[in-house]
């Protein structure tokens, strides 16, 4: 099973936000950072902003403006946590960290909790299937949703970050400090409880 086949898709696939050989600049954009370089702050911003803003789309089911507030929040924390940042792992998956633990944040929010339970999700849809598709694509898209959010810690975060966020199983296992085995297995293990989830009537 594809877990991204039956999310919104109005927001283009996330790119990874700095390849591997773009490893040095990114550095040294970093190091011109912590001088308080602003060209620098806005050249990472504009390198990273649509796919960080693509990884919180995914994660707030569609919503647009949702998305939007969080990016910049994201970015807020970021710059905050910027001491902290040792380069040991890509910025692509520093950044999607944060701008998941963002979203967990604002989730866990008691006026935020009413809508996650009813699964308000807005749904792109290809505008020329018929009526009844549509209709199907977007409960298919809500329970798989629901379901991913319902993982357990461990498992959603690699799903997400794997899926949602494209970032490779090595920097996965980096960020969570374990074998590269250990979050194959908690892919395998979600997609399973996900396939199993998706056979059963939302």
């Amino acid at each position: 099973m594809r877990i991204t086949a039956a999310m919104p898709d109005t927001a283009p696939p996330a790119q990874p936000l700095s390849p591997q050989h773009a490893r040095n600049d990114e550095q040294t954009l970093l190091a011109a950072l912590a001088e308080n370089d602003r060209e620098a702050a806005a050249e990472i911003v504009d390198h990273t902003y649509h796919a960080v803003h693509a990884q919180l789309y995914r994660l707030t089911g569609g919503d647009a403006e949702l998305a939007a507030d969080l990016t910049q929040e994201t970015y807020r924390r970021a710059w905050s946590a910027l001491p902290g940042f040792d380069g040991r792992s890509r910025l692509a998956t520093w950044l999607y960290r944060i701008a998941y633990n963002t979203f967990l944040n604002h989730v866990r929010r008691p006026q935020r909790l009413v809508p996650l339970e009813e699964g308000h999700v807005r749904v792109a849809t290809d505008p020329n299937p018929g009526a009844d598709e549509k209709v199907e694509r977007q409960d298919e898209a809500r329970h798989l949703w629901r379901a991913v959010l319902a993982l357990p810690e461990a498992l959603r975060f690699a799903v997400t970050a794997r899926y949602w966020g494209e970032i490779p199983v090595r920097e996965i296992a980096q960020a969570e400090g374990v074998t590269q085995p250990a979050v194959r297995k908690r892919l395998k293990k979600a997609l399973r409880i996900l396939g199993n989830a998706m056979e059963v009537p939302s």
